[in-house]
């Protein structure tokens, strides 16, 4: 600070001039400090006047250092002998400066026609004439701005309609952003740029000052007077941009809601914040234009809390949303004049609402009520997803989706009332949507279920409203009501709302024990030759169907039908991962994060859920009543090629077989292959017992029936697996001895028996007058013959690898001729081999695949060509 002495009074006193510059440095300390809150807080202005500072204390005597102080006459005179003098400005000015520099910006973007710049400049300059504006008129130079620039503007798009002229890319966005910014913002400022239109010198010139700035303090809440407020804030209001408190009223409504609107999906963007703000407004809204608007604006804003990562949508919120896209609904219901239609034509005027026109019919509000329904939906379904479904609060959550269901009926409502007006040409997908939504809550539910959502959801609209589609008399049917969506998807849509309208019915008739109905819509409907082109969620919905399916032809004691129809999911071993009931982790798999997550979306809901234990219970049985006489008629039969309906089924019976010392059975799998061990016994009654005490059969309805179809197909097969085992012991054997045997009536013991003559599977005849079953003794093969044929099937099938791996290797260098040829030698060669072999219980079905592949018809077709 030695530069600051330099000018001291030699003559002075040590102690005086001490006393002074303490007193100096105290009244400097002071002035340090308020220029320090004049510069950090934004806020605040400066309005004092150096000058008048400076004249007032002219000629007062200094004291302590604030004699050495330049004052304004001195630092003029003496500025160029006095270093290192800063000049402090105000908030106010640098504002103003920043203000010119965006203004200068702009200007040298209009030379260069460069949009881009000019858009983002734009952006800015609004951005900054608000902090300077505060409630008074803006500054002239931003009004001389922005109205030389709409003029700028409106030559540019001349030109471009007399001499078009292709732009580039970010040229033509600039000045579309330009165009849009310009004119919602000229007008609040329209009032000043008519005044520059008209006289630009005058305008610039004049004297008139514009409104003082008010002196802001920063507080958060203020106090408000009015027993509303104050019951609901506790005394406080809020508080906006600058300090102000916002005003709700049925006036500022729009202008709010703009605000709201751009401010979504920003960054620090309390989104709570402006819900409590929504849901004042709706308090005030007046007009049924009004509760519209704010109403859609409200449901979109709880929306966004949801959006992103796997959080489900706070539960309250869903609530809320489901209370007013009902209260919406019923809006419109009541005011007919007003809907909501995609496609309509966005109302910018911020002041007023708009009014029917003379001529006019409705008042259309863009928007689409069947998207906030879809997404509502969605968010239940994510909901149910992250709570434990063994806990009670996963049942409470599943209440709400009677609420959703009536949601879902009165937007069904509220688009059949729209289609009837063709003027306003609403698009069908949009009402065949609602009714796919409507068709996923129904599809998989009992018959009695449907029949209590369909009563709920009459009561709640009135009585004199009647559906086109689904009248209210064809509601108590749940069968009738699932017949009329899915036939008017059929006529009405295509595609995938069309695919899966049909495995819905299909669904819904399997569970209900109409097979032979959806086995014929399966097979004509040909889904299996294009659902891998389908999205993942309608691949899910086909693996569902099809094991439906083959429960229902089990539950109708066909068990052949069953197996092959469950062999495409329950032979792959991937159960949980087909049907969307868990993630199925491999050992060398490499998941991403990412598909991690969109693995974990797909999951249904636990309630949508087929048992899995009793899906493996089902295919297991059914694998045993067919593998086991298969077992038999190979061992007996060294020459007949062997083969295998279930590897899944086989690898579980070598691994028990392999086992020293096997105890009593304790789960699903134990039970079936102790009864497939004393079946092949002929311990039938042994197996019927094992089959029996599984204790998931009660899940299934009508357990006892199932239970003595279980004991009738044991008994046939039984009796198939003991002819296959001992027929080479025997000349002739009685009926009657059969009969008594497996205790069944001589008619089905001979009825199984011609069965068994007439596929070639068993060399016999049967004498109906003796009722005995005479056997055609064959040549006996020795044990070097019986070897012989078994090296001669082993040598073929080496053969045949081998000839598969060489193609494979070399199937980039050769042509495409000699690779058609040698798959029909390779065709022909295997057919010669599988022919006249296995009779009509081989079928010779292709394997199916699951996940929307190669779906043959299998059994089913094979049970349809009888």
């Amino acid at each position: 600070m030695s530069r600051f002495f330099r000018g001291g009074d030699d003559s002075s006193s040590e102690s005086s001039s001490d006393d002074e510059l303490y007193s100096g440095s105290e009244e400097e300390e002071e002035i340090n400090e308020q220029k320090a809150e004049e510069e950090s807080e934004d806020d605040e202005v400066a309005d004092e006047s150096d000058e008048e500072s400076s004249d007032s204390d002219a000629g007062d005597h200094k004291k302590g250092t604030s004699r050495f102080l330049l004052d304004v006459e001195s630092s003029e005179s003496e500025e160029s002998d006095v270093e290192g003098t800063t000049k402090v400005k105000s908030a106010k000015d640098k504002r103003f400066d920043e203000l010119e520099a965006t203004i200068t910006a702009i200007q040298n973007g209009q030379k260069i026609n460069d949009w881009g710049s000019i858009a983002n400049e734009l952006d800015k300059l609004n951005r900054q004439v608000v902090k300077l504006q505060d409630g008074g008129k803006a500054p002239k130079i931003y009004i001389k701005c922005v109205a030389e620039l709409e003029d700028f503007m409106n030559e540019t798009l001349a030109k471009q309609k007399v001499t078009p002229k292709k732009m580039n890319a970010t040229n033509a966005r600039g000045l579309n952003a330009v165009k849009q910014r310009i004119k919602k913002g000229n007008k609040d400022y329209q009032d000043q740029i008519d005044a520059f239109r008209k006289d630009a010198d005058g305008f610039m010139e004049s004297d008139e000052e514009e409104a003082p700035l008010p002196k802001v303090q920063k507080v958060r809440f203020q106090p408000v007077s009015g027993e509303a407020e104050e019951e609901d804030d506790g005394g406080f209001a809020t508080v906006g941009k600058g300090g102000r408190t916002l005003q709700f009223t049925p006036e500022s409504i729009f202008k709010h809601l703009r605000t709201i609107m751009e401010s979504r999906g920003k960054k620090n963007t309390d989104r709570l914040e402006q819900i409590k703000i929504m849901e004042k407004l709706l308090d005030v809204a007046v007009t049924p234009y009004q509760k519209i608007r704010v109403l859609m604006t409200l449901v979109s804003a709880r929306f966004d809390l949801g959006s992103g990562g796997a959080a489900s949508m706070p539960l309250e919120h869903w609530k809320a949303a489901e209370r007013e896209l009902a209260a919406l609904l019923t809006l419109l219901e009541k005011e007919r004049d007003h809907v909501v239609i995609e496609g309509a034509e966005e109302w910018d005027d911020d002041d007023k609402a708009p009014v029917l026109e003379p001529g006019q019919k409705y008042i259309k509000v863009p928007g689409s009520i069947v998207s906030y329904i879809e997404r509502l939906d969605d968010e239940l379904t994510r909901s149910l997803q992250s709570i434990d479904p063994h806990t009670s609060e996963y049942i409470e959550r599943l209440t709400d989706e009677g609420s959703l269901y009536n949601i879902i009926f009165q937007g069904l409502l509220y688009y059949e009332m729209l289609r009837k007006d063709a003027s306003l040409e609403v698009p069908q997908e949009s009402l065949n949507r609602v009714i796919q939504r409507r068709l996923d809550h129904v599809y998989f539910k009992p018959g009695q279920v449907v029949k209590i959502l369909e009563e709920n959801s009459w009561k709640q609209v009135p009585s004199s409203v009647d559906s086109a589609i689904t009248p209210r008399t064809k509601s108590n049917d749940a069968g009738q009501l699932i017949n009329v969506l899915c036939n008017y998807l059929f006529e009405n849509s295509d595609g995938i709302i069309r695919a899966r309208a049909m495995l819905c019915q299909i669904y819904f008739l399997a569970l209900h024990d109409d097979y032979y109905r959806a086995r014929d819509m399966m097979l004509t409907s040909h889904l299996q030759e294009n659902i891998a082109n389908f999205d993942v969620t309608s691949q899910i919905l086909y693996n569902r169907t099809l094991v439906q399916v083959g429960l229902c032809a089990f539950r109708k004691g066909l068990v052949y039908d069953a197996q092959n129809t469950l062999q495409e999911i329950c032979g792959s071993g991937r159960q949980k991962e087909l049907l969307a009931q868990g993630v199925m982790i491999q050992r060398f798999a490499q998941i991403s994060p990412e598909q991690e997550r969109l693995d974990k979306q797909r999951q249904l809901p636990f309630h949508m859920h087929i048992n899995l234990e009793l899906l493996e219970c089902v295919y297991l049985t059914c694998s045993m009543l067919l593998e086991i006489p298969l077992l038999a008629q190979t061992g007996s039969s060294p020459d007949v090629k062997k083969r295998v309906i279930s590897k899944t089924y086989r690898r579980m019976l070598e691994y028990h077989e392999r086992q020293i010392f096997t105890g009593p059975p304790e789960n699903t799998r134990d039970h079936v292959m102790q009864a497939s061990k004393a079946l092949a016994a002929g311990e039938w009654k042994k197996a019927t017992t094992f089959i029996h005490s599984i204790k998931i059969w009660d899940l299934m309805p009508n357990t006892d029936e199932i239970k003595v179809m279980l004991a009738k197909q044991i008994q046939e097969e039984g009796l198939r697996t003991y002819l296959f085992t001992y027929a080479p012991f025997y000349d002739t054997l009685a009926i009657e001895t059969l009969s008594s045997m497996f205790e069944l009536d001589s008619r089905k013991v001979s009825a199984v028996i011609s069965k068994m003559i007439s596929h070639e599977e068993l060399a016999a005849a049967l004498d109906q007058v003796t009722e005995t079953v005479i056997f055609r003794k064959g040549v006996e093969l020795s044990r070097l013959q019986s070897l012989a044929l078994t090296l001669s099937d082993k040598a073929s099938a080496l053969i045949e690898t081998n000839e598969r791996t060489l193609e494979q290797r070399t199937q980039g260098s050769t042509n495409a001729f000699n690779r058609k040829d040698g798959r029909q030698h390779g065709g022909q060669r295997g057919g010669g081999q599988r022919g006249g072999r296995g009779g009509a219980r081989t079928g010779g079905n292709t394997q199916r695949q699951a996940g929307g592949t190669q779906f043959t018809g299998g059994a089913l077709g094979a049970a349809v060509r009888g």
